[in-house]
């Protein structure tokens, strides 16, 4: 099915299932232990060894030798993996780094070994024996030291395209514009540090490889592993039913997957690799630092005339960039832009996509850019980003927003917030020492869409049954696919069963890039509608005119049970969804605003969050709950990156130092307030027959610069450098009388 077209007689917009706040049918699995992660899967094999992974102690260079006699000999030992023995391996189109180091290393603790033991001491013992000899080469591990040299790149690391980005004449009206802003920005390091860790577990039977595996997108991960592997697509099955988190750190074949597979081969039974949680942070993804340049030029009356935007981040060979200048090519109007990206070659572990990758480190920039403008032109915040709102692409004004209401969700949260009652003037309200102050930010990213595909199923019992790769990261994909299917058929959630995260099963969208919730139920509508048809002409009815309802199909006066129609067998149905050019006519992004207000310590510089609001406009709502919980944690997830998340980079070995959650600080509950999510009805009849949009990374974009504008609020003291930890804010703290 290809949709291109706003839907017309749509069985979603009854929305008697479809919108409710329907609890996540997979919640109490999750919350007894009932779900089987894919460490957990024991049920699938017998008697799996377990492999540890040996990472490389050096950052830069190339192995000399590798001793293996000890841990060969070491009790329980099965089989040992390294370059030299694992056979030709490829590299995956989704990889930059290869997962399986030697003798060239390209990052610390790239994988150079597995040790495969019958139990997890056995084999930790024997890897600890594991000796190389390292021949290490200087590296470059300092993204600021790498600034000057570093060269404009494209979106995806490749030259395609203008590599400066222009709209008009920036300079000459940058520098003519009456009230002008110069300032820089950086944000650091920071890991997924999602709960479940990178976890496989791998079997073969004879040619045929099966894993199962933490992955959020089922047809890259089986994609790339046949390739590395050298091995036909279809002798490779993946699966993974439950994931424990990913925030894009699992969008890609990692060397837990790879190293299980190889290990199980080597050793001629199932083997299970679980990386340990410093080698999640140093051997898999994380979201590159950034250094960002703003320049604004306005009116007198505060509209934006010239505005740029240039950001410089770091990656190995042939990675890509952080993308901190896409949400400034859209947000905000001006006749004369600028964007441009540098991509400097850094020897640390490989960056890559981490929640809404581009948007929120960017925004983090541009949105206190924005406060100081409106500072230095005597606007209110809000009142300024209002003025300079544009409903066209500013790059492109023949082509729309689809929907566009910034200027709503803005307004409507500062009358919930409260926002009248916020001080202009930095550091007037005060209770005692504590400083008092509010923040706001606007809230942008874009609504991209997935060709998806389901297989559906309708049996004799009247019972639905939905089969799709569709990965849930425990965003509630289990439950809004039930929501689609049970309003598209006719009947009740707790009549369908779902299953996902298969590759046996049809290709979806996958769990990625806000596309997945609108992609994979769009799919689901796809295949429903086929089977709709088939149950029609089962039954003896008009397809264009059959109404499924109350678990019964009518048309032309009559009513039959819907499981009659699979009375003399099964009915199977099979469809996918496209998007054709719905890109090219509409700019598809969603919006929103979030406020911040805080307390500062005005003697210690100690930053305490009180109540945050967050008001998106992202499309309909498949499911207000499990939506609430999306936003809710990337606004935690926001605090986090405004106040303490960084990895600490060592300079001279090239690593991370704090790589495990003692040392790289995430908010606990203790940190979070009072967290309030207002989703402004806005279905959206171009964006596919589900007239929704994306809403998990919406929630956080733009929340680490509203905490930053607050602190500015409370204090005064401007830091435009992230986390805002204490040791930027002691020495300029106000005097507390």
């Amino acid at each position: 099915m290809k949709f291109d077209t706003p839907a017309g007689q749509n069985p979603i917009d009854r929305l008697a299932v479809v919108g409710q706040p329907i609890e996540r049918i997979d919640g109490r699995l999750k919350t007894t232990g009932r779900a089987p992660y894919a460490y957990e899967r024991h049920d699938m094999v017998d008697d799996p060894a377990i492999g540890v992974v040996v990472g490389a102690a050096i950052a830069k260079g190339r192995i000399g030798g590798i001793d293996l006699a000890a841990a060969r000999a070491s009790p329980g030992v099965l089989a040992i993996v390294t370059a030299d023995t694992a056979g030709t391996l490829q590299k995956g189109k989704h990889n930059t780094a290869r997962l399986l180091g030697g003798p060239e290393i390209e990052h610390y603790h790239q994988a150079v070994a597995l040790v495969v033991a019958r139990t997890f001491e056995q084999a930790r013992a024997a890897a600890m024996l594991v000796k190389v000899r390292y021949e290490a080469a200087p590296g470059r591990f300092d993204l600021a030291a790498q600034r000057d040299s570093a060269p404009l790149t494209g979106d995806e690391g490749h030259e395609k395209g203008p590599l400066v980005e222009r709209v008009g004449a920036f300079e000459p009206a940058f520098d003519a514009a009456p009230v002008t802003l110069d300032a820089t920005y950086r944000t650091p390091d920071q890991s997924h540090a999602m709960m479940e860790p990178h976890a496989s577990m791998a079997a073969w039977d004879g040619d045929r490889l099966t894993v199962w595996t933490s992955n959020q997108m089922i047809d890259w991960g089986r994609s790339d592993l046949a390739k590395t592997l050298g091995i036909p697509k279809d002798k490779v099955r993946l699966v993974s039913p439950f994931i424990g988190g990913g925030f894009g750190g699992k969008l890609f074949l990692r060397s837990d997957a790879l190293l299980a597979a190889l290990g199980a081969r080597a050793a001629g039974r199932p083997v299970k690799v679980a990386l340990t949680r410093p080698l999640m942070f140093n051997n898999t993804t994380h979201r590159p630092a950034t250094i960002q340049r703003i320049r604004i030029g306005a009116t007198q009356d505060g509209r934006i005339t010239a505005i740029a935007h240039e950001s410089w981040s770091g990656d190995l060979p042939d990675g890509g960039p952080e993308t901190a200048v896409g949400q400034t090519k859209l947000l905000y109007a001006g006749d004369n832009r600028m964007t441009a990206m540098r991509l400097a070659v850094l020897d640390l572990p490989e960056g890559n996509a981490m929640r809404a990758p581009g948007e929120a480190p960017g925004l983090m920039a541009l949105e206190i850019a924005m406060d100081e403008m409106a500072e230095k032109l005597g606007l209110d915040p809000i009142r300024f980003r209002a003025l300079n709102d544009t409903q066209v692409d500013p790059a492109k004004p023949g082509r729309r927003f689809s929907q566009r209401r910034l200027v709503d969700c803005l307004e409507d949260g500062a009358k919930r917030f409260g926002w009248a009652r916020r001080a202009a003037q930095p550091g007037q309200r005060r209770e005692g020492h504590l400083l008092i102050g509010m923040g706001v930010a606007s809230a942008f990213r874009n609504s991209m869409v997935m060709t998806s595909g389901a297989r559906v199923r309708l049996d004799r019992a009247g019972l639905v049954t939905v089969e799709t790769d569709m990965t849930d990261i425990g965003t509630g994909s289990y439950t809004i696919i039930a929501q689609t299917a049970a309003e598209m058929m006719g009947i009740s959630v707790e009549q369908v069963n779902v299953r996902l995260g298969d590759s046996a099963f049809p290709v979806s969208s996958g769990s990625g890039g806000q596309w997945g919730g609108n992609s994979s139920t769009a799919g689901v509508y796809a295949a429903c509608v086929r089977l709709r048809d088939a149950v029609a002409q089962r039954l003896g009815l008009d397809p264009a005119q059959a109404v499924f309802q109350d678990g019964a199909v009518q048309a032309g006066g009559r009513s039959v049970p819907l499981h009659q129609a699979a009375e003399s067998g099964e009915i199977v149905a099979e469809d996918s969804i496209s998007f054709g050019g719905l890109s090219k006519r509409f700019q598809q992004s969603t919006f929103g605003a979030h406020f911040v207000e805080l307390s500062v310590d005005g003697f210690t510089g100690e930053i305490r969050v009180r109540r945050m609001l967050a008001v998106c406009a992202s499309g309909r709502i498949l499911n207000p709950r499990t939506a609430r919980s999306q936003v809710i944690g990337a606004m935690t997830m926001g605090v986090g990156g405004a106040l303490m998340e960084a990895l600490a980079v060592d300079r001279t070995r090239g690593y991370f130092v704090n790589h495990d959650l003692a040392g790289y600080e995430v908010p606990v509950h203790a940190d979070i307030p009072h967290q309030e999510v207002v989703f402004l009805d806005d279905p959206d009849p171009t964006s596919s027959p589900m007239k929704a949009k994306g809403v998990g990374e919406l929630g956080l974009c733009g929340v680490g610069a509203a905490v930053a504008n607050a602190v500015y609020n409370a204090t005064g003291i401007r830091v435009r450098d992230y986390p805002i930890t204490l040791d930027k804010m002691l020495d300029r703290l106000p005097r507390i009388a």
